[in-house]
Parts: C-alpha cells; sequence; structure tokens
C-alpha cells in the first residue's frame, strides 16, 4: 500500500509540477488524492528518502523534484510554446525538455563572465555551441549536500 501510495503522490507532485511551474504542497496533494494530511507528509518524506525529490530543509515543502527546481536557478528551460521550469543544473535543464517532450532552449551564463549561453534542442538533438559544462563536484558526491550541488 505504501509504495502504491508513493507512486500516485509522485505522479501528482510531478504533473501538478508541470502544469503549474511549482510543486503542491503536501495539504495541496492530500487533498487532490484525498488522502489524510500526514499521509501525504509521510508520502513526500519517504520520496526524499528515496532521492526522488529534496525538500527544503526542515519542512515538507519541496525544493526539487529533479530536474525541477521549485526555486529560480542560473538553468531555465524553455519550450517551443512558451512555457518555461528551473532545473538545477545545465543537466536538469536539459533534462526538462526531454521530459516534456520537446524542443527548446536552457537559457544560463557564464559563471566566470556572466555572457549569456543559450543551449538550443531541435529535433530532439542538443545543438552546437562554443561552451563547456563544468560540475565542481564529481557526481558521486551531489547526495552529500545535493544543495550546494
Amino acid at each position: 500500500m505504501t509504495e502504491e501510495l508513493d507512486r500516485h503522490v509522485r505522479l501528482h507532485l510531478y504533473d501538478s509540477f508541470l502544469a503549474a511551474g511549482q510543486p503542491p504542497t503536501a495539504a495541496e496533494t492530500a487533498e487532490a488524492l484525498a488522502i489524510p494530511p500526514n499521509e501525504a507528509e509521510e508520502a513526500y518524506r519517504r520520496l526524499e528518502q528515496g532521492r526522488v525529490i529534496v525538500l527544503a530543509p526542515g519542512t515538507t515543502n519541496v525544493w526539487m523534484a529533479n530536474p525541477l527546481s521549485a526555486v529560480p536557478t542560473r538553468f531555465r528551460a524553455v519550450t517551443v510554446d512558451g512555457r518555461s521550469w528551473w532545473g538545477n543544473c545545465v543537466w536538469d535543464g536539459l533534462g526538462i525538455l526531454a521530459m516534456v517532450g520537446s524542443d527548446g532552449t536552457v537559457d544560463t551564463s557564464c559563471p566566470d563572465c556572466g555572457a549569456k549561453i543559450e543551449l538550443r534542442v531541435e529535433g530532439g538533438d542538443l545543438q552546437p555551441v562554443n561552451a563547456v559544462i563544468h560540475f565542481a563536484v564529481p557526481a558521486a558526491r551531489w547526495w552529500e549536500n545535493i544543495g550546494f550541488t
């Protein structure tokens, strides 16, 4: 039952996040799924333990539902129909476009000089760009402090 509930909560969370541009609260999820609020909160915590989502410290508010960020970042994914979401990193920005199955752009900037960088996806392919992607923390260590990574 817990696995099934978590799956329903996860699907609702992602569907709502994509539709509204922000994640639903646990209370909103509880109402939408007709479950007690404490069950939605517990499901959010289990999803965080499973590294599906990241909650804002000390809360049940969704901070990240990879690849989506609930707060503005330097990586904004924009689809061809003008919808947009924030990604946690450049890979997440590209992942959002893949998630929604759309061509579009990831707008960001160079962390060194501040120059605008636009990554374009056309026909499902990343177009050539004169830029380098750098990760300061190796992927194996991202979850040591996912908010910093």
